[in-house]
């Protein structure tokens, strides 16, 4: 998730397990928490696009990591604040918790996160909810404003904060719910139209769970789609097709394995002026026009003087980014 959601739902653990002690500090010591794993993107700033991807949501967000980082932490935090009583478990809990639920939360996201790097390297991913979404953070921040605002009055403190982190788990839950609603109606439309496909990838659209996008593994191609829940006609498909025979001996090189672990495997080459752009599915279209399509994430595949491999991630263009989310406000009001 985006990292003021994050800071949110750390300084509410925080709040949680140690506010009635630490008032405030313990908002501001849960931040910290709830900010730490997203670090690894300055890790990135001095590696290639690829290798910083591979990086995002790996060792940083591990159930390890958070342990063995809340075993430090908490020992500073009680000899820092050692006159408010606080004892190394609670001390523990209160990072561990802003830790781990820091990757809990992006598990529900489309990116996924390595939680069990590095025993298990596979990315967990509900895709249940977008990286950015108001109806989660906003009423969670306002509740934990009014949480703030209690420093005289320790139940009323954790009222307001318990209630931020109820609303949120909650809606966090009914994403899952939504998913499975949206995933029956692409399912059933599929098997309506007697379409034989291998899989079948639901996430949501930009910032809302109204608007669900479907990418269909069939064959030769993918098929997208997206369906509204204020939707009243059937869903439409639009056939992609797959070309990866364009990669041909590139398909040995080990950036383009690199790419497709990346991509979980759903992606299609594309050719453009002699040129191979290799396309990331996830994450879906960033401009459909006519004579120009982009993916939201794809890389341009060329060789240097030296015969080495490189992939070059396509510039987004902010005015792009504008139209497609004025395009998505019209399509979840239904078709």
């Amino acid at each position: 998730m985006d990292s003021l959601t994050q800071i949110v739902l750390g300084a509410a653990i925080g709040n949680a397990v140690a506010g009635r002690k630490l008032k405030n500090k313990a908002l501001f010591y849960g931040a910290i928490a709830g900010t730490i794993p997203d670090l690894d993107i300055v890790v990135g700033m001095f590696v290639d696009p690829i290798t910083a991807v591979e990086i995002h949501r790996g060792m940083s967000h591990s159930v390890f990591f958070a342990f063995f980082l809340a075993l430090l932490l908490g020992f500073l935090v009680i000899k820092i604040e050692r006159k408010s009583g606080l004892t190394f478990k609670e001390g523990f809990w209160l990072f561990f918790l802003g830790l781990f639920t820091h990757a809990l939360l992006d598990m529900f996201t489309t990116w996924g996160t390595r939680i069990l790097w590095p025993i298990y390297s596979y990315p967990f991913a509900f895709k249940s909810i977008f990286v950015i979404d108001p109806l989660y953070t906003v009423p969670f921040l306002v509740c934990l404003i009014m949480s703030m605002r209690q420093n005289d009055n320790a139940d009323k403190r954790m009222f307001w904060n318990n209630l931020g982190l109820l609303i949120s788990s909650g809606y966090l839950m009914l994403t899952l719910v939504l998913k499975g609603v949206a995933y029956h109606q692409f399912e059933k439309e599929l098997n309506r139209t007697s379409v034989v496909y291998n899989s079948i990838s639901v996430k949501p659209s930009a910032m809302n769970t109204i608007l669900w996008n479907a990418i269909v593994d069939v064959p030769d191609s993918y098929l997208l789609g997206d369906y509204s829940f204020f939707d009243s006609s059937d869903i439409v498909f639009e056939a992609f097709p797959k070309n990866h025979y364009l990669l041909g001996s590139l398909m040995e090189e080990e950036l383009v394995q690199r790419l497709v672990v990346l991509s979980e495997g759903w992606y299609i080459v594309s050719e453009k002026e002699g040129e191979l752009y290799f396309n990331d599915l996830r994450f879906g279209l960033l401009k459909k026009d006519v004579d120009d399509i982009q993916f939201a994430f794809s890389y341009r595949l060329f060789r240097d003087n030296n015969g080495v491999l490189h992939a070059e991630e396509v510039f987004k263009e902010r005015k792009d980014g504008v139209r497609l989310l004025k395009d998505l406000w019209i399509r979840l009001q239904g078709r």
